[in-house]
């Protein structure tokens, strides 16, 4: 299948999405209400998800789906994916600049003129927010800390694939600690993340990934990434067998997020973090995919797994 064919074939999903009533347009590709049916399949995967990683013990935390401006420059994130962040403007002008905004906007042009940043950005990842919270806290425990974290998120990169949401949801068990403590943690969760799908009776397969870095220099980032087996994603066909979707991520950040926050080991170390991302419309939409828009008829075995 070519990259027209793969275009078409997410188009079609999309458009049998929206005729189902599972997904409502807003006129923005990417961009989409959820029905009632949707969100169910999403709060019952949410609360799989919690039974397989409850007992760790992980401290939940919840944040907006805004970042402090200043964590996200921080981040390092605009030097690797400035083509994806989301910044939020607000009128900055004075009157006259409003009457002139009120003009254009009536004649059909750009008003945006005297728009200016504001001290927040969208989230463009669930974990963000949390490594400066620990931080603030002074060095981890001697067992390190796990987070629980679940956000709306975005990401500029209108698509017509029903997959590649602009706003989605992403809830993430962050490990933070020493390198055996966070390594253990994704490979415990890269079987735990096989065997939970699994239990849904969806095709999948984990591979090696990396992150669609930007630029010259990112082409090195990725193969590098690729290279150490930082990013694995359990991926299953959605809008096509050729390029499967990735709807859950493990993820080795080595120290990265450690020495930008100045997050500390108990022994004084700077600390490494791993994460395991769970894509909550991706997986509602692979579900749709291989089992029907009717949750009704599901395989009894999958409804025993989400409704019990």
């Amino acid at each position: 299948m070519n990259m027209v064919d793969i275009g078409a074939a997410q188009a079609a999903y999309r458009d049998e999405l929206v005729a189902a009533g599972l997904l409502i347009p807003t006129g923005v590709d990417g961009l989409y209400g959820r029905s009632g049916v949707f969100e169910e399949v999403v709060e019952r995967f949410d609360a799989l998800v919690t039974r397989w990683g409850g007992a760790d013990g992980a401290e939940a935390m919840r944040f907006p789906p805004a970042l402090n401006r200043r964590y996200f420059e921080e981040s390092d994130y605009l030097k690797s994916f400035p083509h994806l962040a989301g910044t939020i403007h607000s009128f900055g002008g004075d009157e006259k600049a409003h009457r002139t905004l009120l003009r254009r906007l009536e004649e059909g042009q750009d008003w945006t003129e005297d728009q200016v940043a504001t001290d927040v950005v969208m989230t463009p990842a669930a974990c963000y927010p949390v490594y400066p919270t620990i931080a603030r806290r002074g060095a981890l425990p001697d067992g390190g800390t796990v987070i629980d974290v679940f956000s709306y998120c975005f990401r500029h990169e209108p698509s017509i694939d029903p997959a590649r949401m602009q706003m989605f949801r992403m809830r993430e068990y962050i490990r933070i600690g020493t390198p055996e403590q966070v390594v253990e943690f994704r490979e415990t969760w890269l079987e735990r993340g096989r065997e939970m799908m699994a239990s849904l009776e969806v095709p999948l397969e984990i591979d090696v990934a990396n992150d669609p870095f930007f630029g010259r220099v990112g082409a090195m980032l990725s193969s590098s990434q690729r290279e150490q087996k930082l990013k694995f994603e359990l991926l299953i066909p959605v809008t096509s067998t050729q390029k499967p979707t990735a709807c859950l991520s493990f993820n080795y950040h080595q120290d990265h997020f450690g020495h930008i926050w100045d997050i500390r080991t108990a022994d004084g170390g700077v600390a490494h973090t791993a994460c395991v991302g769970f894509g909550m419309e991706r997986v509602a939409l692979a579900l749709f995919r291989h089992h029907g828009f009717d949750p009704a008829g599901w395989p009894a075995a999958v409804r025993k797994v989400l409704w019990g």
